[in-house]
């Protein structure tokens, strides 16, 4: 098969026949350039361009820092970084045949805290899902100060726009592909699986994607302009300019990658909690989306008890020790004190000592298991649990359980440990320093992407609606 052509609003694309035997598209824009005029302002449809534009090799990336963490190679999950170019709106497209018609789609929207990774990464392959009949497209869009930070004069959530802006593109263009627009899953992992539960619950959202997987994030994630605006204060004054979008573009990407990692460092973000006293993020990143504006006008939590989404068919699910990737790798678990353990969550939380004593400190757990156990339900199964039972249409729950055997054991069934199952690209994240160590279970990465795979086609992934704990799928 010779190198394929599709048509596109914008333009032709040739993608490329894989050894697979898929067809993948790589870098094809959704949206114009964020730059000039364009920055910190919402997407607007990508130019049109003359003859037929190359799309076989991976585009460039939103930029962003990359913050490694010991002893783990992470790099088939987060992606190499930060790759310049102006054109970073895009997406890749995996299908089994352009000249197909119908095929379920699936529009991936990839995690990093809202501040790095990338929809090209290596353990995005979309192979598997091509290669059981699906058309997968992953999503690249704006990170950190670009995405998510509330400027005067600019557009807020920005990262969200973006987002919308590449389900209108999948709209209009993946019936070319072999999709079909009618039946498009949206899910994410981690602040992705954040911005597939906002976007659920968004009235700017009905229509674009009809069923959603929400892996390890909730729509509880979200600040007020309160807290929004006071970071991005201090971002304006370690840049030292005024805090609104006319200001930041004469600012160079540079600078503000500077000033983003300024107020990543420990103790540089403003005290982040509202008014109850939660920081939203626990620490995980001072960039959320925000409440308040045509994307999210109210609460998006609040919106889906309350109806919104209620025709979209919704998986949503964590992994059963989700906060050993944040605290083991770094030694933090054996180290962490009872006192420290207090002092760690009291910055995000209202009755640190309160919850901690409840899950056992000072009985004989160490600090560090105590935490990890507290803040995996804190940041994680809480929100998930929540999601599941408010959405009023039909939910399927489940908890990833496997555990990685790297580092003696202890990374357990830690955050992000189920996206190379779901992607069935086990070989990406395998090895020596991979997150799934050596040998890990190819059996439960076919039945992981076959569940996704039925669920986008059907709408029912192989296991009973939840209606409580005793209907919870449990993947090990």
């Amino acid at each position: 098969m010779t190198d394929p052509v599709v048509p596109t609003t914008s333009g032709a694309v040739r993608g490329q026949v894989t050894p697979a035997g898929v067809v993948r598209f790589r870098g094809i824009p959704y949206a114009a350039a964020p730059e000039g005029e364009l920055r910190f302002a919402e997407p607007v449809p990508a130019p049109p361009w003359e003859g037929i534009r190359d799309a076989r090799r991976p585009g460039p990336t939103a930029p962003q820092r990359r913050h490694d963490v010991p002893g783990l190679d992470l790099t088939p999950l987060a992606g190499t970084g930060w790759r310049p170019g102006p054109e970073y709106l895009t997406v890749d497209v995996w299908t089994p045949q352009p000249g197909a018609a119908s095929l379920p789609v699936l529009v991936f929207v990839h995690g990093g805290g809202f501040i790095g990774g990338t929809g090209s990464a290596a353990v995005h392959d979309g192979t598997a899902f091509a290669r059981a009949g699906a058309v997968l497209v992953t999503v690249q869009y704006r990170l950190g100060i670009d995405g998510f930070l509330p400027l005067d004069g600019g557009t807020t959530n920005l990262g969200l726009r973006d987002q919308l802006a590449a389900l209108h593109w999948v709209r209009e263009n993946i019936a070319g592909f072999g999709g079909d627009p009618a039946n498009v899953t949206l899910f994410g992992a981690a602040s992705g699986a954040v911005s597939v539960a906002c976007l659920l619950g968004s009235p700017l959202s009905p229509g674009l994607f009809h069923r959603a997987i929400v892996q390890s994030g909730h729509p509880d994630m979200v600040r007020d302009g309160v807290q929004a605006r006071r970071l991005a204060k201090v971002v304006a004054d370690e840049l030292k300019v005024e805090a609104t979008a006319e200001a930041f573009r004469k600012v160079s990407t540079e600078q503000l990658l500077d000033a983003q990692d300024a107020v990543l460092r420990p103790g540089g973000a403003p005290d982040l909690r509202d008014a109850l006293g939660y920081d939203r993020g626990y620490g995980l990143s001072p960039f959320l989306p925000v409440i308040g504006d045509d994307v999210l006008p109210q609460h998006p939590g609040k919106a889906i008890k309350a109806g919104a989404g209620r025709d979209v068919d919704l998986i949503a699910g964590s992994c059963s020790e989700e906060m050993r990737f944040y605290l083991v790798p770094t030694g933090a678990l054996e180290a962490v004190t009872d006192d420290q353990a207090v002092a760690s969550l009291a910055v995000s939380h209202p009755d640190p000592a309160g919850v901690l004593y409840a899950y056992g400190l000072g009985s004989g757990r160490t600090a560090g298991e105590v935490l990890v156990e507290a803040l995996t339900d804190l940041v994680f199964r809480d929100g998930v649990r929540a999601l599941a039972e408010n959405h009023t249409g039909r939910t399927f729950r489940y908890e990833f359980e496997w555990g990685s055997p790297l580092l003696e054991g202890r990374l357990g069934a830690c955050h992000g440990l189920e996206l190379p199952f779901v992607f069935d690209a086990l070989d990406a994240v395998s090895g020596p320093r991979g997150l799934l160590g050596e040998n890990p279970p190819r059996e439960l990465a076919q039945d992981l992407n076959g569940a996704w795979h039925r669920f986008a086609t059907t709408g029912a992934p192989g296991w009973a609606e939840y209606e409580g704990e005793e209907t919870m799928f449990h993947a090990y």
